[in-house]
């Protein structure tokens, strides 16, 4: 596969909505600094404690963020599709990363490194602001992760998963909608801190009631009220 063109990585990064209102000229000259870098699936893209500190932004493919504990349990902490910006905190202290990345599937990153973009970062306030609107999202996300573990019953973590799911990654369908982004059991349970056998039991019982269905291999939601209503019992 050829590599891409400056063109083709100006389109990329005028595609992600931190770097969307940088002008056509900014554009160029940060596309000048990326460096395309190809994974392949399953290969890490960055380990926990890694000293590399480069911004990456995600072309093609899907990526999971997580933590792996010293006795090989997984926690999945997020899934990253193309116009994903990731290693922000990083680039940002210069510190070691703090998560495991791996492609879930072959991926293309553009990768800036810490020395080339904190200068042409340090130049635009404004962008600098998105960074930071970028790392409080992400904050508050991980905030509520660790609340519904603490707090929450498995049904309102999954019911939660499922719902997130449907809103970023869903389309409409006959009977509800229809979640595009494959996870298998072993992801949902990593994310919900539970066993993939809990897990299972939950979601076989939704689709007994039909609270969800399925659609050529799809999950979809055909209830979300009931899912919406465990929430609040779980608040």
């Amino acid at each position: 596969m050829p590599a891409m063109a400056a063109s083709a990585k100006r389109e990329v990064l005028a595609a992600t909505p931190i770097f969307a209102a940088l002008s056509r000229e900014e554009l160029a000259a940060l596309a000048a600094l990326a460096v395309e870098r190809r994974v392949r699936r399953d290969a890490a893209v960055v380990r926990r404690g890694d000293q590399d500190a480069s911004l990456m932004v995600l072309v093609t493919g899907r990526l999971r963020a997580g933590s792996v504990s010293a006795d090989g349990r997984e926690v999945t902490l997020g899934v990253m599709e193309a116009g994903a910006v990731l290693g922000e905190i990083a680039l940002l202290d210069g510190r070691p990363r703090s998560l495991d990345v791996t492609a879930m599937t072959d991926a293309t990153l553009l990768l800036v490194e810490r020395r080339d973009f904190l200068p042409f970062l340090s130049a635009r306030p404004d962008l600098m602001l998105r960074l930071m609107g970028l790392l409080c999202d992400r904050l508050r996300r991980a905030s509520k992760a660790f609340e519904d573990v603490a707090l929450a019953p498995l049904s309102a973590r999954l019911a939660r998963l499922l719902l997130d799911l449907a809103d970023e990654h869903g389309a409409p369908a006959p009977d509800g909608v229809r979640i595009k982004l494959r996870v298998s059991q072993r992801d949902m349970s990593a994310q919900v801190a539970a066993t993939r056998e809990r897990v299972n039991k939950q979601l076989r019982q939704w689709h007994e009631a039909g609270v969800l269905g399925e659609q050529d291999g799809d999950l979809v939601v055909r209830r979300p009220a009931e899912l919406r209503a465990l929430l609040a019992q779980g608040a």
